[in-house]
């Protein structure tokens, strides 16, 4: 684990690591890796190159004892899921639990024999230029390891974030029907609460027909029925009025920033919002509650559930994770939400980029 941590750490300080081709990136990065994780790059049947299924290529194809574990993709362009669909087809055909795609700096992984979009089989993204080495090895030893791979644990836990994620997705889905049918029978519904209370007590379910009797000898609770069953809204701040630059920086990347006088170099957007957190969180631990009400559209951006995002960081010394998987515009207002959130002035903050 610890050469891993310092073979990453060594990449994220490789300007070089941007320009290489695919060539380069699997013998400098992808082979590097998993001789690091303890796959044996020069055994051809534990990595065999150049695997076909079908007609399709698959860079690498990990095997143990005769049976094919992992298909590993290499891919280099602006956008890695415009090849998540050929990867996954190619991993069906060829009856594969686990595919890795990555460039060198995005690491995907899916499951594709799982039900689902793309998407959905995919169980974690990592980001080598936006998150610790630490954090980065840790995943990747977890879910690509020959330890990990051959014992079945890296399995296992992917499946166990694909069942979290989709039990969330299931709840999210059906709270909004769970709730327009108690409001449209809300009497029916305090029926069912009122009989399993009572049975708690007691140790006796009544029938309906006696909480219906109970409900209509009860004037006041008939008149609140309906009022008593309406959501309370949750206390929430003030809306966050920010006047956040209206620069579009979705075609430029930061260098550096500084922020209350002190300058910070950092490599990617990613990178700047989880120094920003490092830097503020500790003046206000007592606080941090408050990170919970800040929400973007159809999303939240920190959790205590590292599950509940494709690509996210812990927060040093916090037990709070963060969304990384956020565009350059998503980060900068995010920045801004933050640093008046905690009761700074956006001037600042101010953002060097080219």
């Amino acid at each position: 684990m610890k050469k891993v941590v310092e073979f990453v750490k060594k990449l994220q300080s490789d300007d070089r690591l941007n320009t290489f081709d695919e060539a380069a990136v699997k013998q400098a990065v992808v082979l590097k890796l998993l001789s690091l994780l303890e796959w044996d790059p020069f055994d051809v049947d534990e990595v065999q190159p150049e695997h076909t299924v079908g007609g399709a290529k698959v860079d690498f194809l990990l095997r143990h004892n005769n049976g094919n574990r992992v298909y590993v993709f290499v891919k280099k362009g602006d956008d890695l899921s415009k090849h998540q669909g050929e990867a996954l087809a190619t991993a069906v055909q060829g009856n594969v639990k686990m595919a890795l795609l990555t460039d060198g700096l995005a690491w995907w992984f899916f499951l594709p024999l799982l039900q689902g979009s793309a998407d959905e089989k995919k169980f974690l993204a990592l980001d080598m230029n936006a998150q610790r080495a630490e954090w980065f090895a840790e995943k990747l030893s977890d879910f690509l390891s020959k330890e990990s791979v051959v014992s079945g644990k890296a399995q296992k836990a992917a499946e166990d974030i694909y069942n979290t994620r989709q039990k969330a997705f299931m709840v999210e889905e059906n709270l909004p029907r769970a709730w327009d049918m108690i409001m449209k029978e809300p009497k029916k519904w305090l029926m069912d609460v009122l009989a399993e209370v009572t049975k708690q007590i007691c140790g006796h379910k009544p029938d309906r027909e006696t909480v219906e009797e109970f409900i209509n000898s009860k004037p006041e609770l008939k008149v609140g029925v309906s009022t008593a069953v309406k959501p309370k809204l949750p206390v929430m701040p003030a809306k966050l009025k920010t006047a956040a630059p209206k620069e579009d920086f979705a075609t430029k990347s930061i260098t550096g920033f500084t922020f209350k006088g002190k300058r910070y170099e950092v490599k990617s957007w990613k990178a700047m919002i989880l120094r920003i957190c490092e830097t503020i969180f500790p003046q206000h631990k007592d606080d941090l509650e408050v990170l919970f009400t800040l929400s973007g559209k159809d999303k939240e951006y920190f959790s205590r559930n590292p599950y509940e995002f494709l690509n996210c960081e812990k927060i040093s010394n916090t037990n709070i994770y963060m969304d990384v998987g956020l565009g350059a515009k998503e980060v900068v207002d995010l920045a801004y939400k933050l640093i008046v959130l905690f009761g700074y002035k956006e001037s600042e903050l101010v953002l060097e980029v080219k």
